[in-house]
């Protein structure tokens, strides 16, 4: 990801001035964040919320490409506001996801009287994404249960329990990512898939936001960027 978003970051016309890898973490100060106007974060979940908080003291905005981490998304959101920092976050930074997102938001609404539809999910990722349910998938599922009140949480595994929806989780090869969402009765499927071809999407995405936060303050996502609200 690093790599895709460096070449899209200079293919637009940007500078470079600070990589960080696991071969260079002293580098990682206040003093040389300050020299950039933002800042991309595509790490683990162990050092993220660091990187963030960091990036809030250097008093730049950070895009957060991490997933893993959210269990502590509160207290992100809460050093943002009292750092008076900028932060974006999306579980998904491809401009088709984010379409996709409110897509299955519409579905769910058009099938929330339709009870006789079981919902089942499937994400399919690459092998050294280390994460399972996907950030991604997890966004999908907040989006039924918003708009399908009969459906009350999400379980990483099968599921036959009427109030759950089920995400089968998939590690093969080299895939970018796979989302699939399927509702199914007797007599019928409807089905709608997200299929990444490369990561390129996503890099482009997380320029694309890095360039939105420049000079903005507060809390940003995709739906702010692409007008989704």
């Amino acid at each position: 990801m690093g790599k895709e978003i460096e070449k899209i970051a200079l293919d637009r016309g940007h500078e470079i001035i600070l990589k960080i890898d696991i071969t260079n973490p002293e580098e990682l100060t206040i003093a040389n964040l300050q020299k950039a106007d933002a800042a991309i974060e595509f790490t683990t979940p162990d050092s993220a919320v660091a990187n963030y908080k960091l990036c809030f003291e250097a008093g730049i905005p950070v895009v957060s490409g991490t997933t893993g981490w959210l269990e502590n998304l509160p207290e992100v959101h809460q050093l943002c506001k009292i750092l008076n920092g900028t932060f974006f976050y999306t579980s998904n930074y491809s401009l088709g996801v984010n379409i996709f997102f409110a897509l299955n938001k519409k579905l769910a609404q058009l099938m929330s009287s339709h009870d006789e539809y079981s919902i089942e999910m499937k994400e399919i990722h690459h092998t050294q994404k280390l994460d399972a349910p996907s950030g991604t998938a997890i966004t999908l599922a907040e989006g039924i249960l918003e708009n399908i009140p009969a459906k009350k949480t999400w379980v990483n595994q099968p599921t036959d329990e009427a109030g759950e929806i089920g995400i089968i989780s998939e590690r093969e090869g080299q895939v970018p990512g796979t989302h699939i969402i399927k509702y199914d009765s007797e007599v019928d499927s409807i089905e709608i898939t997200h299929l990444a071809k490369n990561r390129k999407g996503l890099a482009f995405g997380a320029v694309l936001a890095a360039e939105y936060s420049f000079g903005k303050k507060g809390i940003l996502s995709m739906n702010d960027l692409l007008n989704l609200k």
